[in-house]
């Protein structure tokens, strides 16, 4: 079902001279409204912080009421998403082609000087984050509508990823990119500026776009500013566990489509814990959602996970099985992650859910290096696998180590060594110290 009300046709301003780069740039693109910066501006009432309505890697989102009365959501894109005419209009007419019933649909656009805007249908229930992810909302969420998201969430990934030509790489999957409708199906949003993969490439490089959770040692007692100078390239690690990025993406900026599946993984555990990925006020063996259900997977309790406001009423079987494919989605390497179509299968239950799962990459094991390690030492850099219902099928995948271990990652080993020698300068306290930069 579609959330938009396209206009046929191209659309040009009538307060643009005709002829204008714009509008030849514009002249191929359909059912995508053009707004002038003004139209806009009034729309949201020179967008004001009252009718501001999300923030988010790519920019703001404002509540405005255009000319015929209908409410939009209006996307002003940050300085640093900006992008050239040519390129911004290239991108938008690859989106305003794809329609799915889980994927918001592009209304129109605004490219006036520097500004590059987007607009989007207004939904009535905000997002995910908003109502069910720590919100206070008071909408009520059974398990049979939050198994309809998950699938729906799942389906419009899935059709980004693999119907799409070229693929689309989200980049930026999250409870507040997955917006809700009257009826609560959800709209995968804010893919305005995904990448677009070519069919021949297997990866590409990128900056990462996202929330990242980063370790610092400037709160570090005892440490002389220019030692903290002196180390400060080297021991500011992204803690990709911490949030919804994939290590490899997050690390060294490697995107796949498997960095969009890690990131559906650790929504899934939201949605059915009916919590956030990271919440520190939470005692600390329970503070970081991914560790917490890996735990309950190794001690064959992951229902203890469950939302307690279902109050018992929900399928444990299947609310355990949602879990256990968030736990793969999550795999530290990208090769042991499913693709999108066979997550799918398993979230309707027509596949087999591999019960042999390896440990995904914990926030844990950054914090053993200062917190548990007081000489020095380091973990071990083995990868842990954990089963159980030995009746399911053990994929040839799990056998393959990750490429991507905290011991053999250069990265990983300049910070975590450093880390290690701190130890004997500050306390354990200190090292739970954490940034949290949206970019």
């Amino acid at each position: 079902m579609g959330c938009f009300s396209f206009l046929s046709g191209r659309i040009v301003n009538k307060s643009r001279k005709p002829g204008s780069d714009i509008d030849e740039e514009v002249s191929g693109i359909h059912n995508v409204k053009l707004f002038t910066y003004k139209e806009l501006r009034i729309a949201t009432d020179d967008f004001s912080p009252a009718n501001k309505i999300g923030e988010g890697g790519f920019g703001s989102v404002y509540k405005g009421q255009l000319k015929d009365r209908k409410f939009a959501a209006i996307k002003v894109l940050s300085a640093e998403s900006r992008q050239g005419v040519k390129e911004f209009l290239t991108e938008i007419d690859v989106i305003s082609k794809i329609k799915h019933e889980n994927l918001v649909e592009l209304f129109g656009c605004c490219v006036e000087g520097n500004q590059r805007i987007l607009v989007y249908n207004y939904l009535e229930n905000n997002s995910l984050e908003q109502n069910l992810i720590g919100g206070s909302s008071n909408l009520q969420f059974s398990w049979r509508t939050r198994r309809e998201i998950c699938n729906g969430i799942a389906c419009g990934l899935a059709f980004l990823h693999e119907e799409v030509r070229p693929h689309i790489i989200h980049r930026d999957i999250k409870a507040s990119n997955i917006l809700l409708d009257k009826d609560l199906m959800p709209k995968i949003s804010d893919f305005g500026l995904a990448k677009l993969i070519p069919p021949n490439m297997t990866h590409v490089s990128t900056r990462v776009a996202g929330t990242i959770f980063y370790l610092y040692d400037l709160p570090f007692v005892g440490i002389t500013s220019r030692r903290y100078h002196r180390r400060t390239q080297c021991t500011r690690l992204p803690l990709y566990a911490g949030g919804y990025l994939a290590p490899e993406y997050a690390i060294r900026g490697q995107l796949t489509r498997k960095a969009d599946i890690y990131s559906f993984g650790v929504l899934l555990m939201e949605i059915v814990s009916g919590r956030c990925n990271t919440n520190t006020r939470l005692p600390i063996d329970e503070q970081y959602l991914l560790e917490r259900t890996w735990k309950l997977y190794e001690r064959r309790e992951l229902v203890g996970l469950v939302d307690t406001s279902l109050d018992g009423d929900f399928d444990a079987e299947e609310a355990c099985r949602f879990l256990k494919i968030g736990l793969l989605c999550t795999q530290d390497s990208p090769k042991l992650r499913p693709s999108m179509s066979t997550v799918v299968k398993m979230l309707k239950g027509e596949k087999v859910v591999d019960d042999k799962i390896t440990k995904p990459g914990l926030i844990s094991d950054f914090m053993d290096l200062g917190v548990r390690g007081p000489h020095g030492t380091k973990p071990g850099a083995e990868t842990t696998t954990s089963s159980y219902n030995a009746s399911a099928g053990s994929g040839s995948d799990n056998q393959y180590n990750s490429t991507f271990s905290l011991a053999t990652s250069a990265a990983a080993t300049t910070t975590t060594t450093f880390i290690s020698n701190l130890s004997s300068e500050t306390s354990a306290a200190n090292t739970k110290n954490f940034s949290i930069r949206t970019i």
